[in-house]
């Protein structure tokens, strides 16, 4: 929500500055998210009046003008058709940087001609779009003088974040009374024009006082009016339950007023004509949308009405929207030519030659407007107003400014007004206790202060209307909880906390104690779960080993999750098409992050994250690593660069596993990982055939493809929730005791089936002897000349422990024999 500072103070009768101003917006819970000023950029322009103007010898269309801006003449090139001796103008001299060229203004030879600047036009300076000859001021301009200072452009605009349950301050007077009630002064009444309004005696400078701005004076009360009010109706009593509309004939669509153009610019609207503007400004200015219709483009009258399955619409944006039934629209007799609330269609708009209009103020149910722009993806300012709540109470006053606006801006002639409908208008009551502020806001404010801020904010309590009528007298006369009647503008209050909230933003956030928690004595006791505790330490493993750690979206596009198998969820109203699957995996997102980092040259990736997935069944919790890139990098000793491989992600499961307190000795290595994982050069770790805790290996190359990247890639998924938790004994662990007696190491090579996995060599070995044998090592796989086709030769490496004494050697030869028995049982014989 932008607005400038003046338009501020249109609303707010204040003596504040704009630092004060802006510390209490965001102190009230209207967070300032910038304020600019756009008069900085066009500092460097300056009023000049153009001396002379002669025929450029090289071109036909260019001059040579002489030009003064206040420090003597300067000769400058100029193709304007307008450029003449005498006008006053807007110059740039060298150094200027011109915002609708994006360029900066240097010394320059046109045609063999020296200029020195320029002379602007109203689109070069981005003040609009009239491009055909340089801005033309008033003869007595002050020359020399920056443009901005004399054109007004020097006020601030301020940025303020309106929160979803804020629809009040969706226009400049809702802000203006928040800032009020805070003690930066007096709302200023808001003059509603009492209909017939006269037309104005001058077309466009109807509205305007002497300084330029609004005139909200009240009207008199002497026109002749056209007669009964427009053909309208409302249909739908659930998605529009008020259609209230007048007609304005005779209307001069032409250009708005400077004042208005000058507001809606500053705040990054674009001025379109004068009937459009009209309602751009009440919208903002007020909170409220209208909508206005070229009368000669309507087939009988209009109705609100909810739509026909497949009916269409051409909408402002120029956009098809196909229609169903749960929405509402605006039709008459032989078409659709508003989404009801969002926005107006293309067909019925006002244009230069629009003589006669139609202004509609109506009320649309907000959660019927929510459902309708999330059906059709469609944004705009009307909705962003009317899905939180516009004021119900304000139909019959918004379309009285907005029709005295059109009469006196564009003249015309106006009807009586058509109310179809009624608006909800019921009062709301909240029985208050102002204890509530210290027990639910931690603030202590007396009952007095907490009244009067309520009564500022529009708020009534029992019969004291406003702040005004606040008396001490009138004020003792309540007993018990206060009955506070809700405005109608603040959809948001529902509850004695709402009013809590209200007192408590108003005096102040910043101004509520910190009181700390009781606590009891002693050792605090551990708050974190199980999970948590699971978590921190893959965490910390997975950073030590020289991981780091990403954070990526939970949502995924349709493509993304393709390969892993699809999203068992989707968002019905996700923020972007690209952000609705919700995750089956962790690894989209970190290959989405692997190859951003590859493409602006890192070497190596080595991502981890932690994270969620979601299942059909359940959320999961996982860990998910990406290894890219060299896993060595290429140097004298080394030689070749050496790449990530299926070991080196076995290696990171494992190691994480450990850390994650999972028991790494019992796993298993188990075939293929799924139609993700590289065939044959990947695998699960289990414990047991069903439990998987964690995926490991290459990457599928269609997996690569799909989010481009090249080169293998090397990925795990550790399973954080399929880990078994630990049984808590009762007991301290024994003291650690090194062994007394020096380790006994054999080698063994076996040679095996070459489809035989070595891990379940490796298993087999160790279970020779559960109590001599403390670990078995593969260090040498070999297959090649002296292996027979179908083989390979595994060499292990035996550790054998004596305990009470030393081994002889029959014993060693018994566990040996034991070794060869238990290989062979898996089809593997001593290789001789």
């Amino acid at each position: 929500m932008k607005f400038t500072l003046s338009w501020l103070k249109q609303h707010l009768e204040t003596t504040a500055t704009l630092d004060q101003i802006i510390e209490a917006l965001t102190r009230i819970g209207l967070e300032v998210e910038g304020v600019e000023n756009p008069g900085e950029k066009l500092a460097a322009f300056k009023i000049a009046k153009v001396l002379s103007a002669e025929r450029h010898p090289q071109a036909d269309k260019l001059q040579i003008l002489s030009v003064d801006a206040g420090n003597g003449p300067l000769q400058v090139v100029c193709g304007a058709p307008n450029a003449r001796a005498g006008l006053v103008g807007v110059f740039g001299a060298p150094g200027a940087y011109v915002p609708g060229l994006d360029v900066t203004l240097k010394l320059a030879s046109i045609r063999g001609v020296e200029s020195n600047g320029m002379m602007c036009s109203t689109r070069e300076l981005e003040l609009g779009e009239d491009h055909d000859g340089i801005i033309e001021l008033p003869a007595d301009a002050p020359i020399g003088t920056p443009y901005p200072d004399y054109a007004g452009l020097t006020d601030p605009v301020i940025d303020v974040a309106i929160t979803p349950n804020r629809q009040d301050c969706m226009g400049v007077r809702g802000i203006a009374r928040d800032l009020a009630a805070a003690g930066l002064g007096t709302l200023t009444p808001l003059t509603i024009p009492t209909p017939p309004v006269i037309p104005a005696d001058a077309g466009t400078q109807g509205a305007a006082g002497a300084d330029g701005e609004l005139d909200r004076r009240p009207r008199s009360n002497n026109e002749a009016r056209t007669g009964d009010g427009p053909n309208v109706a409302t249909l739908d009593p659930e998605g529009c339950p008020a259609f209230f509309a007048q007609t304005v004939t005779g209307v001069r669509n032409g250009e708005s007023p400077a004042w208005m153009r000058r507001s809606l610019l500053a705040i990054g609207q674009k001025p379109i004509s004068a009937l459009v503007d009209i309602t751009n400004y009440l919208m903002i200015d007020l909170g409220r949308p209208l909508h206005v219709y070229d009368r000669a483009k309507l087939s009988g009258g209009l109705v609100a009405r909810k739509a026909q399955d497949g009916e269409q619409v051409v909408a402002l944006n120029g956009k098809t929207y196909t229609l169903d039934a749960t929405m509402t629209v605006i039709a008459d007799d032989a078409a659709v030519h508003d989404i009801g609330g969002i926005m107006g269609g293309e067909h019925s708009g006002v244009s230069a030659e629009t003589t006669d209009v139609l202004i509609e103020c109506a009320y649309f149910d907000p959660d019927h407007i929510a459902r309708t722009g999330q059906k059709l993806t469609l944004t705009s300012d009307a909705r962003s107003r009317f899905e939180r709540g516009v004021d119900p109470a304000f139909l019959e006053d918004g379309l009285a400014i907005a029709t005295a606006l059109v009469v006196h801006i564009c003249g015309g002639t106006a009807s009586d007004v058509t109310r179809s409908g009624e608006p909800p208008l019921e009062p709301r009551v909240i029985h208050y206790d102002p204890r509530l502020s210290a027990d639910l806001g931690g603030l202590h404010v007396a009952p007095e202060r907490q009244a009067r801020t309520l009564l500022s904010l529009g708020f009534t309590i029992g019969a004291i209307t406003s702040a005004d009528a606040f008396s001490d007298a009138l004020f003792s006369t309540i007993e018990g909880k206060w009955p506070v009647t809700i405005p109608t503008w603040r959809r948001d209050v529902d509850g004695p906390a709402d009013l809590v909230e209200e007192v408590v933003r108003i005096e102040g956030i910043d101004t509520i104690p910190s009181t700390p928690l009781p606590r009891m004595p002693g050792v605090a006791k551990p708050t974190a779960t199980p999970e948590q505790k699971l978590e921190r330490r893959a965490r910390r493993a997975a950073a030590a080993r020289g991981l780091d750690e990403a954070v990526t979206w939970s949502f995924l596009s349709d493509a993304e999750a393709a390969p892993f198998g699809g999203g068992a969820w989707t968002l019905a109203n996700p923020i972007s098409e690209d952000l609705k699957v919700m995750r089956p995996s962790l690894l989209p997102g970190l290959l989405a992050a692997t190859g951003r980092n590859l493409k602006r040259g890192q070497q190596s990736v080595r991502l981890f994250e932690i994270g969620r997935r979601y299942l059909a069944d359940a959320e999961r919790a996982t860990l998910g690593v990406v290894l890219a890139g060299d896993r060595r990098p290429r140097g004298w000793r080394e030689g070749k660069a050496a790449s990530f491989d299926a070991y080196d992600a076995k290696a990171e499961a494992l190691a994480l596993l450990a850390a994650s307190g999972a028991p790494v000795d019992n796993l298993q290595v188990m075939g293929e990982a799924g139609d993700a994982w590289h065939p044959g050069q990947s695998g699960t770790l289990r414990l047991g055939p069903k439990t998987v805790l964690a995926s490991f290996g290459m990457l599928h190359p269609s997996v690569l493809k799909a989010f481009d990247l090249d080169g293998a890639v090397a990925a795990v998924e550790v399973y954080l929730d399929a880990i078994p938790p630990k049984r808590a004994s009762g007991f301290a662990r024994p003291a650690y005791t090194p062994p007394a007696l020096q380790a006994v190491r054999r080698d063994f090579a076996f040679l095996v089936p070459a489809a035989l996995a070595t891990d379940t060599l490796v298993r087999a070995v160790k279970g020779a002897d559960k109590v001599a044998i403390v670990s078995v090592r593969v260090f040498d796989v070999f297959t090649g000349a002296g292996v027979e086709d179908g083989h390979k030769s595994v060499a292990v490496e035996i550790v054998l422990q004596p305990t009470a004494k030393s081994f002889t050697d029959e014993e060693i030869k018994a566990i040996a024999d034991k070794v060869v028995a238990a290989a062979a049982k898996q089809g593997a014989s001593l290789r001789v």
